[in-house]
């Protein structure tokens, strides 16, 4: 994970008003490729441990990450205070939710089918920036959550496998994600990005506690704790991209560029686990990649004329 004390600190300053385009790009490269290292660490530790026992290694890993962070950067120590508890605790709790139905989704579904249902979070996340943090509503904005949603039917082409419980929970999940990012857009201006991370897994490590078996460590072989590094990882450092990629862009901006996760995940599905690799998958996500194309677009035009 990258040190710098301008990317962890610093939160005392206030949101750009307009968006940083490439930077957001790099940000969420690395958002994307962290939380298919996540799905694919759940898939193999999903038969040994339950939800919640996952959801520690995540948190206390997550920690442990942050610690030898701050233990080679110092000052970063000072970033820690605590600020907007309450606005903590909506974040980190709605987003505890959604953890548990998408990391059961994860085990039981294909991995394709579970985040295309999860990308109708930036329908609900377009809205909620709106309405909660005054953000403009282009044309263009507004282009890309139409076609994300047509791209997302088109790969579910709704059937008896889209109305399964876990299907159902990942709907779920796409509200609760939406909801912890437009919270981590209320935190930015006062909170810096490792603050944020710090207590999203200490207050989610109270919230897992009654449903683990404290000796669950034991029951991990020796290679399957490569897969428990992969998760705590991949969750610390997706979480880092993404606070800093909402950062420099709107939330609005931001979330759709998720939408790339799913022609990756279903290439891992396919080589990792056998999964079918559905023409139709690459169809919707063609369709929502032109979206994202003609907002990226129309935003950095907007940058280039001073956000008018």
């Amino acid at each position: 994970m990258p040190v710098e004390a301008g990317a962890l600190g610093e939160p005392e300053q206030p949101p750009p008003k307009t968006s940083n385009v490439p930077a957001a790009i790099v940000w969420m490269i690395g958002t994307l490729l962290s939380f298919s290292l996540m799905a694919i660490s759940i898939r193999q530790l999903g038969g040994i441990l339950n939800l919640f026992e996952l959801l520690m290694v995540r948190a206390v890993g997550g920690l442990a990450i942050l610690f030898v962070v701050m233990a080679v950067q110092p000052s970063l120590f000072s970033f820690l205070v605590l600020r907007k508890p309450f606005v903590h605790l909506v974040r980190n709790g709605t987003h505890f939710i959604a953890n548990i139905c998408w990391t059961n989704a994860v085990i039981v579904l294909p991995l394709a089918t579970v985040f295309a249902i999860e990308f109708l979070m930036p329908v609900w996340a377009g809205l909620l920036a709106v309405l909660l943090l005054g953000e403009r509503f282009t044309m263009s904005r507004a282009g890309t959550i139409v076609l994300g949603f047509l791209g997302v039917l088109v790969i579910l082409r709704p059937g008896i496998e889209a109305f399964q419980p876990a299907a159902l929970g990942v709907l779920v999940a796409s509200f609760g994600y939406a909801a912890s990012n437009i919270a981590t857009k209320k935190l930015i201006p006062v909170q810096s990005t490792i603050a944020i991370i710090f207590w999203m897994n200490v207050m989610q490590i109270g919230m897992v506690l009654p449903g683990i078996d404290l000796a669950f460590p034991a029951r991990l072989a020796s290679h399957q704790w490569l897969w428990a590094f992969g998760l705590a990882f991949g969750g610390a450092f997706a979480h880092y991209c993404l606070t800093n990629a909402l950062r420099v862009a709107d939330a609005i901006v931001v979330i759709p560029l998720d939408f790339i996760r799913i022609p990756l995940i279903a290439f891992v599905g396919w080589m990792f686990y056998g999964e079918r690799v559905d023409v139709l998958v690459f169809v919707g996500a063609g369709i929502i990649v032109s979206g994202i194309i003609w907002n990226l677009r129309a935003e950095m035009r907007r940058t280039d004329h001073g956000g008018t």
